[in-house]
């Protein structure tokens, strides 16, 4: 059952496409543009507005003694944050993902598709 659902997602144009053209990850030698660089900055941001800004809410929260502030505050936050890293990943631009989707996509088919050799413990039930 494994191997069939393993040889039907290989016989997807994606798969197909990455295993023939040796998807590989040549695109992160080059040297990143400027947009690239600043959706990544802003990426970072976005990681620095999250968790931080809900753990200093949190403290607030109790400083004060009120646990609006967190309750109602850490899921905004949290929520900016997840906006601010859009942004970030939509200014980068897509292309690294893809390029390593791709790649990932062909090892693992790489792996998956080599016939496995039988383990020498392992007793051959003959028509298997």
């Amino acid at each position: 059952m494994i191997k069939r659902l393993v040889r039907r997602i290989a016989d997807t144009r994606y798969v197909r496409s990455a295993l023939s053209e040796q998807a590989d990850l040549s695109l992160f030698k080059q040297k990143p543009t400027p947009r690239v660089i600043w959706g990544l900055i802003i990426v970072g941001i976005s990681y620095t507005i999250g968790w931080p800004l809900i753990t200093l809410l949190g403290f607030v929260a109790a400083y004060t003694g009120r646990p609006l502030i967190l309750a109602v505050g850490g899921p905004v936050a949290y929520g900016l944050s997840h906006l601010v890293f859009i942004l970030g990943a939509y200014v980068a631009g897509a292309q690294y993902a893809h390029t390593f989707l791709r790649w990932s996509t062909r090892m693992l088919m790489e792996k998956l598709l080599v016939p496995q050799a039988p383990h020498p413990d392992k007793k051959q039930i003959p028509g298997n």
